[in-house]
């Protein structure tokens, strides 16, 4: 039986919790205060037996605090394990390499995938993101600039676009 943690912490958008394996890799994360609302997400075969609150996920917490406060590539070395179909987890692995700052449309998200006609599975993939912040999905906006949604509001997607802009 595997076991991970979790801590929410206070950021500026709100409250922020990550749910993390035993070895530190993010499984969940997103602007809430809830833990409830972030295991689901996890894939089945990722999901733990058991989840104990820390105060503290040392290096992730570490990474959401200077994120915050204005250090944009704080996240993108810490490890994110989610699984599913294999367009999906590639999508991820790309959509982590888009510069902050620099989003992109879902039909330029879908070519940078490798597949241009996928659109709206590029758009699942960031639905189904269970990693936000980590895995940037608030960096994929609609055509012609339009904030889209976000599985954590409009409001705070609109937050990190505009505090990735400064």
């Amino acid at each position: 039986m595997s076991i991970a943690y979790w801590s929410t912490m206070d950021t500026k958008i709100g409250p922020f919790t990550a749910v993390v394996a035993g070895d530190g890799a993010v499984l969940a994360s997103g602007w809430t205060g809830e833990v409830g609302e972030l295991t689901p997400l996890i894939s089945p075969s990722l999901a733990p037996g058991e989840v104990k609150e820390r105060r503290d996920l040392g290096p992730v917490s570490t990474a959401i605090r200077r994120y915050h406060e204005g250090d944009l590539d704080a996240v993108a070395d810490v490890e994110v394990r989610q699984r599913s179909g294999a367009f999906r987890e590639h999508a991820w692995e790309i959509l982590r390499k888009v510069p902050a700052g620099e989003p992109v449309s879902y039909a330029e998200y879908a070519a940078l995938a490798g597949n241009p006609s996928a659109v709206r599975a590029a758009a699942s993939a960031c639905a189904k993101n269970a990693a936000a912040l980590f895995v940037p999905c608030h960096r994929v906006v609609r055509t012609g600039g339009g904030v889209g949604n976000f599985r954590w509001g409009v409001p705070a997607k609109q937050w990190l676009l505009t505090h990735e802009a400064a």
